[in-house]
C-alpha cells in the first residue's frame, strides 16, 4: 500500500458503515450540534501552541469539503487533467476564521454541506467509478467523497479528544 493510499484508508475506516450518506448527515448534525454549543471565547481556543483554534477547525472542515467537491464534479464530468494539491496550513492561517463568528462558519459550513448533498443525489451512479488525478495521486470519484465523511469525523474525534477534554 502506497502512502496516499493509507492516508486514504485512515479516514475511509473512520466511517462506521458502508452508508456513507447517512454517515455524511450524522457527521454533519455532530459537528453543527458541538459548534453550535461553544461561546466565541471557547471557539478560540488552541489545545496547543502551533495548532488551529476550533474556529479554524471548522472552516479547515469547510474548505477542504469545497476542494473535494470541486474534485469530485471534475472527475465527473470527465476531467483529464491533474488537480492541484493545496496547503491547508497556508490555508488556515489566510482564513481569518478567528476573526469571524461561530454563527457564521456554522452556517458557510452547512451552506457547503447541503451543496455536496445535492451533488450526490444527482450524480450519475456511473460516474462513481471515474478517477482522475489530484495531488499526483489517482483517485476515485466516490472515494473522494467518501473522504468527506471520514475527514469530518476524523476532525471531529480530534476536537472531542484533544479541545473538549
Amino acid at each position: 500500500m502506497t502512502d496516499f493510499e493509507k492516508y486514504v484508508q485512515r479516514y475511509l475506516d473512520l466511517i462506521p458503515s458502508e452508508n456513507w450518506l447517512r454517515e455524511l448527515k450524522i457527521v454533519e448534525e455532530k459537528t453543527v450540534d458541538l459548534y453550535s454549543g461553544l461561546s466565541e471565547a471557547q471557539a478560540i481556543f488552541a489545545y496547543a501552541e502551533g495548532k488551529w483554534t476550533l474556529k479554524e477547525v471548522l472552516l479547515h472542515l469547510t474548505d477542504t469539503e469545497r476542494i473535494f467537491q470541486y474534485r469530485i464534479l471534475a472527475f465527473a464530468r470527465g476531467e483529464m487533467k491533474e488537480l492541484p494539491g493545496f496547503d491547508e496550513e497556508s490555508y488556515a492561517e489566510n482564513s481569518f476564521a478567528n476573526e469571524r463568528s461561530v454563527k457564521s462558519l456554522l452556517e458557510e459550513y452547512q451552506a457547503v454541506r447541503k451543496s455536496f448533498e445535492i451533488m450526490c443525489k444527482t450524480l450519475n451512479p456511473s460516474v462513481l467509478l471515474n478517477k482522475g488525478i489530484a495531488s499526483g495521486n489517482e483517485i476515485a470519484v466516490e472515494t473522494i467523497a467518501k473522504m468527506i465523511v471520514g475527514h469530518n469525523i476524523h476532525h471531529l474525534n480530534v476536537v472531542e479528544e484533544r479541545y473538549l477534554y
